[in-house]
């Protein structure tokens, strides 16, 4: 872990955020007192709506069973 001053965070920023990237933990401490850390920023997970094709369930699932009469007139 790296630990460094404002000041010296302030004159050397360009290299921590390298090092950040890299996987390195970087802290920014004020009087010697942790304050923040420097952390990179992942790309999102692309995540598409809609159908799964590699989910599946065998056919005598009992998904599949029809709903028991109180319970489909809770639904209607």
């Amino acid at each position: 872990m790296t630990v460094v001053n404002t000041l010296e965070a302030k004159t050397q920023f360009s290299r921590l955020i390298a090092m950040a990237q890299r996987g390195e933990e970087v802290v920014v401490a004020r009087a010697g007192v942790p304050v923040v850390r420097l952390v990179p920023v992942r790309p999102p997970i692309a995540r598409e709506f809609g159908f799964d094709p590699s989910v599946s369930l065998p056919d005598d699932s009992p998904f599949f069973d029809e709903l028991p009469a109180e319970e489909l007139a809770r639904w209607e």
